[in-house]
């Protein structure tokens, strides 16, 4: 048996969260959680954290680093950090650049803060506007082994409207198949193997 690591990106959401923190019933994740929205939604970050999931770093806005000056980018992480630490009262110990694009002064600045760098090696693509419950699980959970990160979003503030709803309904597909290939969700990435993974 080995571990794989859900993870979502983008949250929290009003609508979305509490969907996929049903769907997830037991199984343990990593959320991304996006600053502004945590400041707009404190109550679901800390609902994220008081189910026991991984709180983890996505940004304070949703920008690509590579439209960012190096000030600016530190000054964004710095405020999704306290964004989140006021809602949790955790500090966030992963990060994912939205998109999963790295800069080298992003790579920098995450070193010098202390944070892994999680990409992904799976995705569920689960963002599109013209998708299923099904696609986004056999996208997900193809060819999966142990330390695969399946890429997920728990909200559509940057991506197709309603997306979140497609996502919460192919949950349950995705954790028949882990079980079925043998392995288990985790909520640690460090415990999965599996750090810097990408696409």
């Amino acid at each position: 048996m080995g571990g794989v690591v859900l993870t979502f990106d983008d949250g929290p959401h009003p609508d979305g969260t509490p969907a996929v923190l049903d769907a997830l019933t037991d199984a343990p994740a990593v959320f991304f959680l996006v600053g502004e929205q945590v400041e707009r939604h404190p109550a679901l970050a800390a609902e994220i954290a008081a189910a026991g999931h991984e709180i983890a770093l996505h940004g304070y806005r949703h920008h690509n680093q590579m439209r960012v000056t190096q000030g600016a980018l530190g000054e964004d992480l710095r405020r999704g950090v306290d964004a989140i630490g006021a809602a949790t009262g955790r500090a966030p110990a992963l990060y994912r650049p939205p998109y999963g694009i790295f800069t080298p002064a992003g790579l920098v600045l995450a070193r010098k803060s202390g944070w892994l760098p999680l990409l992904w090696s799976k995705w569920g693509r689960d963002w599109r506007a013209r998708t299923t419950p099904a696609e986004i699980a056999r996208l997900a959970t193809r060819d999966l082994a142990a330390g695969d990160v399946i890429l997920l979003h728990d909200a559509d503030w940057y991506s197709s409207a309603g997306s979140h709803r497609r996502t919460a309904a192919a949950l349950p597909r995705i954790l028949e198949e882990i079980e079925r290939c043998g392995l288990y969700p985790t909520g640690s990435a460090s415990a999965a193997g599996a750090l810097t993974h990408s696409t």
